[in-house]
């Protein structure tokens, strides 16, 4: 008998009554020992065996000093400072997946109005290893939720404790730009990186897939000619999703991806990160009526319920 007969077998309820059971009950309970942090998954003291998993992506730059290692380490620092901030963490890799312990902030907990409601729409879609369709949305929903909750360096919120050792899907790249002649190797005019993530078809059995990836631009200081790529860079990315799930034999619902970019000055180094850290949340992120009253309310709900004015553009409801 297969793994996934034994899981569909049934259950006896009373004389010729039965039930199949689907999977067995996993708890996804992520609740950090800090009242207004978040924690890095696994580490002591959490409640509940679950994890959550956040989405940025983000870039920085610094004027370029002689000292390249410095330099990285500045630049990196500036790109997990940016945007939703993760800056003060002690950053371990991992390889690439939201579990089936894990959710996805703010798609399954605290969703986003725009997810919610419908309102967004498919950027393109791509047919799967089985002649199925997968649909590709921007993640900037996703990303902003991200920011809702842990905050901005000005204006921070349930941010990773300082100093958490957080386990993150994470890809980063780094490059300088001269202050005037040709690029030579390792140069570039920007630096740019990409999240997404793959919701499968069937969360009981199989984990939701993240990729990241990261480059440097070349070609000219266009910034224009630079996005362009990008938005055309998205159905490289989503192609690894489906080649992927083939090797796995897995299908996805959806794939949701965004991508962040800085064209460098001259005399300025930049780097670019993508970054999936799973965490535990803070005490008071949780509602009142619980961790699993996150599945049933919207971001604006939560943010209501935290009293807090938006960060991002969402309508406060």
């Amino acid at each position: 008998m297969s793994l996934e007969e034994r899981r569909n077998r049934a259950l006896a309820l009373s004389q010729h009554k039965h039930e199949h059971m689907r999977a067995p009950h996993i708890d996804k309970t992520a609740i950090s020992p800090y009242d207004d942090y978040c924690d890095g998954y696994g580490m002591p003291g959490a409640y509940g065996n679950g994890y959550v998993s956040i989405l940025k992506v983000s870039a920085g730059t610094v004027e370029k000093t002689d000292d390249g290692l410095i330099d990285r380490i500045v630049t990196y620092d500036k790109a997990e400072a940016a945007d939703a901030y993760i800056g003060q963490i002690n950053m371990l890799t991992a390889s690439s997946f939201c579990g089936m312990a894990g959710q996805v902030w703010g798609y399954d907990l605290a969703r986003h109005d725009d997810i919610a409601s419908g309102k967004s729409k498919p950027l393109f879609t791509v047919e799967q290893f089985d002649g199925s369709e997968l649909k590709v949305f921007d993640a900037q929903p996703l990303l902003d939720a991200g920011k809702e909750l842990f905050g901005t360096e000005e204006n921070r919120r349930y941010h990773l404790i300082p100093g958490a050792h957080t386990i993150c899907a994470n890809k980063g790249i780094t490059a300088y730009r001269p202050k005037e002649g040709e690029l030579k190797d390792g140069q570039a005019y920007g630096v740019w990186s990409f999240i997404a993530i793959s919701l499968s078809a069937d969360r009981d059995f199989s984990a939701d897939l993240f990729i990241e990836d990261a480059g440097v631009w070349t070609e000219n200081d266009n910034e224009e000619d630079m996005i362009a790529f990008l938005e055309d860079h998205r159905r490289e990315i989503v192609w690894s999703v489906v080649e992927c799930g083939r090797d796995s034999h897995v299908l996805f619902d959806r794939t949701y991806v965004g991508f962040a970019y800085r064209m460098m000055k001259p005399g300025e180094i930049g780097n670019a990160i993508t970054v999936g850290p799973y965490v535990t949340l803070a005490r008071n992120a949780v509602p009142a009526d619980g961790f699993t009253s996150l599945n049933d309310i919207n971001l604006t709900g939560w943010l209501k319920e935290m009293d807090f004015q938006p960060l991002t553009d969402i309508a406060q409801g």
